[in-house]
């Protein structure tokens, strides 16, 4: 592998897309998939070389890549495996925040770009710290964490998704089931006792106007129905400095504070 910062980069990550703009390597970025939407304004004129779980492996070599950066949830293993063969591809898929931060740390260094990413980590650590702090006078709070709704889908304990959660001091009532990804419906939820249930913006976009419906058919019971940024919960990479912390806000908002 070489040592030098790359040149030339092919995100198929779209956290990883707005980590390689923020950490102030967008000018080596020459590709990225059509799900990369962060920065918008750096990312206007990279090529677009497919989706997540469909990328043109071809119009990604054509690019002449010194680096791909990939994910193994979100992206398939053939397609890491085929542009493994042939580019070197760094694969990160971290499950918990420390995780997240040490490949924060590890991306930063292959880019040459580390005092950049360490200002955000400083950021990060203090919101963590607040988020603890939080959670030391006040129950936690029981809640279902929304990513699909047809089935009704949420989050299992071995995802990143739990482990911030259970940072925020929320109790994950999907936190002991088998599967990452379980079915889980809002009959299951009440009687788990939920008392917040998190609909995020993605994968699946619940809006104001699903809100309201799921509230009219009573769906949770007394629950409560909040909208939730998902990339505050879900994109590791530099969006964990401030993402982290607007949900440490939004849970402050949930306790009264």
């Amino acid at each position: 592998m070489d040592s030098a910062p790359p040149r030339r980069l092919v995100s198929l990550v779209p956290s990883t897309t707005e980590s390689v703009c923020r950490l102030g390597a967008a000018a080596a970025l020459v590709g990225c998939t059509r799900y990369c939407t962060e920065p918008a304004d750096a990312l206007r004129s990279v090529v677009r070389v497919g989706g997540t779980k469909n990328p043109a492996r071809e119009a990604v070599l054509a690019l002449r890549p010194d680096l791909v950066l990939a994910n193994a949830e979100e992206n398939r293993p053939e397609d890491i495996e085929w542009l493994a063969s042939r580019v070197e591809v760094l694969v990160q898929t971290p499950r918990t925040i420390p995780q997240a931060a040490n490949e924060l740390r590890a991306l930063a260094a292959r880019l040459g770009t580390v005092d950049a990413a360490q200002l955000l980590l400083v950021r990060l650590e203090a919101w963590l710290t607040a988020a603890a702090a939080d959670s030391l006078d006040a129950p936690p709070l029981r809640v279902y964490y929304a990513i699909w709704q047809k089935p009704w889908m949420s989050v299992g304990p071995d995802t990143y998704i739990h482990d911030v959660l259970s940072r925020l001091g929320l109790v994950n009532v999907c936190g002991e089931a088998l599967e990452r990804y379980p079915e889980c419906e809002p009959a299951a939820a009440v009687a788990a006792g939920v008392e917040v249930v998190l609909l995020a913006s993605e994968p699946w976009e619940f809006d104001a106007a699903q809100r309201d419906a799921i509230a009219a058919r009573g769906s949770f019971g007394p629950a409560k129905l909040v909208l939730c940024d998902g990339r505050d919960f879900c994109w590791h990479g530099v969006r964990m400095a401030d993402g982290f912390g607007r949900a440490v806000e939004l849970v402050r908002s949930l306790r009264g504070r």
